[in-house]
């Protein structure tokens, strides 16, 4: 399952999760990261309280990951 390939076991929140499976090509990008840097990501999320305020943060990470 994809969603495991990616967390690793390091439990990936569910709006983050949702907002990466609506941005392919971030998805991608986060699965290919080093674990610490995913978690990294996923620690920056635990302030994000809407789906749009997710949506806005993954949106902004794959522009900095020039992946858009």
């Amino acid at each position: 399952m994809i969603v495991n390939d990616i967390t690793a076991g390091i439990g990936i929140p569910l709006g983050l999760g949702m907002a990466l499976a609506q941005n392919g090509q971030a998805l991608s990008h986060f699965a290919g990261l080093p674990l610490d840097e995913r978690q990294r990501i996923i620690d920056k999320t635990h302030g994000i309280e809407s789906k749009k305020e997710m949506k806005s943060f993954v949106n902004n990470l794959s522009k900095s990951w020039n992946v858009l």
